[in-house]
């Protein structure tokens, strides 16, 4: 009788098969080749292509559009640059979605100036001159974009404005909600 190693021992059916014989699988050699398809891949990345083609916007989201903010209905067609976003709602100030301020602190202090505020759209100022100056950009004009809440008050306004004008940024555009005619639903009317 001779010697047989332990293990596994298929039975005559199981050794002629494919996955468990000699044929490849189990017991036999594995192919090293893997076939990729490329033609699925190529078709999925051109969909992809596609899509991402059609979504894309030339002059990008430039409001961030809250609940908090009930922009005022406006006539005038002239579209809004990219800027900084300032927003005035009923309770905050806030620049570019960060808060800035409380509505209730502007209104207390007896100055028409807003430290914190002036200080964020400088630090704005300067990152816009440095990416001019290394990446050789847009020049600073000193644009801001304003979206105000119909319920602000005008004395809550006039000081964002001071703030925004010490700081440097001198073009104010308002944001509105665009009531009649074609065109873009954002719009603007400069100062």
């Amino acid at each position: 009788m001779p010697i047989t190693i332990p293990g596994k021992k298929l039975s005559a059916r199981l050794r002629q098969s494919k996955v468990f014989g000699k044929k490849g699988g189990f017991g036999g050699r594995k192919s090293a080749y893997a076939s990729l398809q490329l033609t699925p891949m190529v078709d999925m990345f051109t969909i992809i292509v596609i899509y991402l083609l059609a979504n894309f916007s030339d002059n990008g989201d430039i409001l961030f559009m809250t609940k908090e903010i009930t922009l005022p209905d406006i006539t005038s067609k002239v579209q809004l640059k990219r800027a900084p976003v300032i927003s005035i709602s009923a309770s905050a100030v806030s620049v570019d979605g960060a808060k800035v301020t409380d509505v209730d602190e502007i209104t207390r202090q007896p100055s028409l100036n807003i430290p914190a505020l002036e200080e964020v759209m400088r630090e704005k100022r300067r990152n816009a001159e440095q990416s001019q100056t290394l990446l050789g950009g847009q020049q600073f004009d000193g644009t801001v974009n304003f979206q105000v809440d119909k319920a602000v008050r005008f004395n809550v306004l006039k000081r964002v404005m001071a703030a925004c004008n010490v700081a440097g940024y001198g073009a104010i555009a308002f944001a509105g909600m665009q009531t009649s005619g074609a065109g873009p639903p954002r719009t603007a009317a400069n100062l």
